[in-house]
């Protein structure tokens, strides 16, 4: 199957799935990534502007990922608000005596502060939330547990980070944008690759069966085994046999 004939097929799904559930909308955390924008471009698409809702949670976030949120909500013409919880954030970290917290402490805090938000808008709306997660994050599990990995539903999990690139232009997203660095604007000089210790295109490579260097296929490897507990359901005990 060709990119353009499964990316219908996407858009199906969640027309469709939409319309089972007997809710309204979509709600999207738009961060001016590619990922993001992709599946908003899917969702337009699919429903329609007027059942799909954007947001752009700033949370201590780096201007550009707004301005690129913004930009890319007119380039494909969906319903955008931008939402600050800076100072929600501050305050709830002091609540929690966390400020000493270490950087990754606070950085999931972060995105589990947007996923709150997202769920509470979808609840307003009638809506579900969609992640944007691919197949390359879901693999190694780079996405924070209950927070942007936390969703009703994942259109782009099985596309590699380079076929997102490749379906976000063909929605009329700019190469500019398509192809910025991957990034979650959590804090200063942060990139996807730097924290996973993997390039996307090694990741991309390994998902479709290619040779790839004996060490990071070890680290690849690593990565999916520790985070496995992220896409398992939350384990439990052996039923309760009442006598």
């Amino acid at each position: 199957m060709k990119l353009e004939e499964y990316l219908k097929e996407i858009e199906k799904f969640l027309r469709e799935y939409l319309e089972s559930s007997k809710l309204d909308t979509f709600v999207l955390g738009l961060s001016g990534g590619v990922d993001s924008s992709l599946v908003a471009a899917i969702a337009r698409k699919a429903v329609g502007k007027d059942r799909l809702y954007c947001y752009a949670i700033d949370v201590e976030s780096n201007p550009q990922d707004i301005a690129d949120a913004i930009e890319i909500s007119k380039q494909l013409d969906v319903n955008l608000e931008v939402i600050n919880l800076t100072d929600t954030y501050h305050s709830y970290l002091k609540g929690l005596k966390g400020e000493s917290f270490d950087r990754l402490t606070k950085s999931n805090l972060k995105v589990r502060m947007r996923m709150v938000a997202l769920f509470a808008f979808a609840q307003q709306k009638r809506g579900l939330v969609l992640g944007t997660d691919n197949w390359d994050e879901r693999y190694v599990g780079y996405f924070t547990k209950y927070g942007d990995g936390a969703a009703d539903l994942l259109p782009i999990v099985n596309l590699t980070k380079d076929e997102v690139r490749e379906a976000a232009k063909l929605y009329g997203v700019s190469d500019k944008l398509a192809n910025r660095t991957p990034s979650a604007g959590l804090f200063e000089g942060q990139t996807d690759e730097t924290e996973m210790g993997v390039k996307y295109k090694d990741l991309d490579d390994f998902l479709l069966g290619k040779e790839i260097d004996p060490n990071v296929k070890m680290r690849i490897e690593y990565l999916h085994k520790i985070s496995e507990h992220k896409r398992n359901s939350i384990p439990e005990p052996i039923p309760f046999k009442r006598d």
